[in-house]
């Protein structure tokens, strides 16, 4: 299962005790934000999208939808959200538990802008039923995330 994967993945670093598991689903940014008992805006999603032959994830505010002129802009294609069933084989991850930590080889992470305004996000934890509160700074360091990038829409204030 992958959330023994990242389990493992933060016991190496002494953390695995902040992994929140719940007796219910937290496979949408809606059922995680009733889980964690937070706004939905400070769960931080992560995305799955083919670059060509290549994988990339996006970590985003809960909030947040996915700009295509800004995704094209900083990525040189069409966003093409990876399929369902392809998930798993790409990240380690099923759908439902996708996250930043413990992913296969060669997927790489990008962090938006729209986490920025929080001090502590949720990103899930590799189950249906689990996340882990980190700080900015913790999430850009054991995400091992390659840059921030700004390719959402719908968070800002002076956004319609």
């Amino acid at each position: 299962m992958s959330i023994e994967k990242v389990r493992a993945y933060f016991k190496t670093l002494d953390m695995e005790d902040r992994i929140l598991e719940f007796d219910v689903s937290s496979a949408t940014v809606e059922l995680a934000a009733l889980a964690v008992g937070v706004e939905g805006a400070r769960i931080a999603k992560t995305l799955s999208f083919l670059v060509g032959d290549a994988c990339i994830l996006i970590v985003a505010a809960g909030d947040a939808k996915v700009d295509n002129k800004r995704y094209k802009a900083q990525f040189g294609a069409k966003a093409k959200m990876l399929p369902h069933d392809d998930v798993p084989q790409y990240i380690g991850h099923a759908v439902g538990g996708v996250c930043p930590f413990a992913v296969k080889e060669g997927a790489k992470v990008y962090l938006d802008e729209s986490l920025k305004r929080f001090e502590t996000v949720f990103p899930a934890a590799g189950s249906s039923n689990s996340a882990i509160e980190l700080t900015i700074p913790e999430l850009e360091r054991y995400s091992g995330f390659t840059q921030w990038v700004d390719v959402c829409k719908g968070w800002r204030l002076d956004e319609e």
